[in-house]
């Protein structure tokens, strides 16, 4: 791709040859030829060899040997570029390990080795399912979705266009939801609902989202889910969401739009969390509670300003034990 086509797709202005051309993507100053970096606000090139560098509106270009892209936001116009640099074609090929029942409607471009698809099943085009992976009955996967290694979906699980689902993922198994007889044992509600996940969705590895009780469990468009995390049973995860690792989200949960959970975030079942919340990392939501938006912290969870209070007075014990102690023994003499 050459350098003006670049400067093109982003709408930005390029100083210098646009005739370069550019093949990938490289750090700053681990960039050599025919390579393209970009330069974060309040920095320097230096000696880097990019041949070509994305730079903030208003960089004094001096003398520099490489083209020069200018971005209000370099290291988003970067991220843009970047797919369209390793975008490839890749041929329609499916390994003669892989089992698809013939009322199946595979369109995949890509089946990998011990692929099983159930009945009734659809993946559209320019989707791949990677070695290993499974696929249940009744199951719909849009185009261009990339399921990689041994995935898991469950039957009736729905997953949109253009969705990244990352290895050891499971999504669709039951949720952990029980009813307590009068003798104290235990017994499965049942877990006979759906998963849907909406467009531009990316799951991170070894993350589990399970079906809805009777109901559903949605996932919105454009929400970003990292490694290792879990979603119960009817939770509902708004558009452009973003969950952290190791975050586990109990059923019934409802996180709105442009929500940002931080790692390892516990949350009870029903809690409410409103669209721009931001909730730390560590952070403890206990059962039915609501998180306004702004920025929360600690456990149980609060509004940041009295988690920094809270944690100044503790800071604080040691010294006022001290003074106590020095009190008492004045007191005393």
């Amino acid at each position: 791709m050459k350098t003006q086509e670049i400067a093109d797709f982003l709408s930005a202005e390029l100083v210098g040859d646009g005739n370069i051309e550019i093949s990938s993507v490289a750090d700053l100053h681990k960039a050599a030829a025919g390579q393209i970096a970009f330069l974060e606000k309040g920095k320097e090139i230096g000696d880097s060899d990019a041949a070509c560098i994305i730079v903030p509106i208003g960089f004094d270009p001096g003398a520099h040997d490489a083209a020069l892209i200018f971005s209000a936001n370099p290291k988003l116009a970067f991220a843009l570029i970047a797919p369209k640099l390793f975008s490839k074609e890749s041929p329609r090929f499916w390994h003669d390990t892989s089992h698809i029942p013939t009322n199946s409607e595979i369109r995949a471009n890509f089946v990998g080795a011990f692929v099983v698809v159930g009945e009734g099943s659809l993946v559209g085009e320019g989707s791949e399912l990677n070695d290993g992976v499974k696929i249940g009955k009744n199951v719909r996967v849009g185009t261009s979705t990339v399921i990689h290694s041994n995935c898991v979906l469950y039957d009736g699980v729905s997953i949109g266009n253009n969705c990244v689902i990352h290895a050891g993922t499971v999504i669709g198994a039951a949720g952990f939801g029980y009813v307590k007889d009068g003798n104290g044992e235990y017994h499965i509600f049942p877990q006979i609902g759906i998963v849907v996940i909406e467009d531009n969705v990316e799951i991170g590895a070894n993350s589990c989202i399970d079906r809805g009780a009777l109901g559903e469990t949605r996932i919105g468009e454009g929400t970003k889910i990292d490694n290792l995390v879990q979603i119960a049973q009817n939770v509902r995860i708004g558009k452009r969401v973003v969950i952290a690792a190791q975050t586990g989200i109990s059923g019934s949960t409802v996180i709105e739009d442009d929500c940002v959970i931080g790692g390892q975030v516990g949350m009870g079942d029903h809690a409410l969390v409103k669209s721009g919340a931001i909730i730390g990392s560590q952070a403890g939501v206990l059962p039915g509670k609501t998180v306004r938006p702004g920025v929360w912290w600690g456990t149980p969870v609060q509004p940041l300003d009295e988690y920094k209070r809270q944690n100044a007075h503790v800071k604080g014990i040691e010294r006022l034990k001290n003074q106590v102690k020095e009190l008492t023994k004045r007191t005393e003499e």
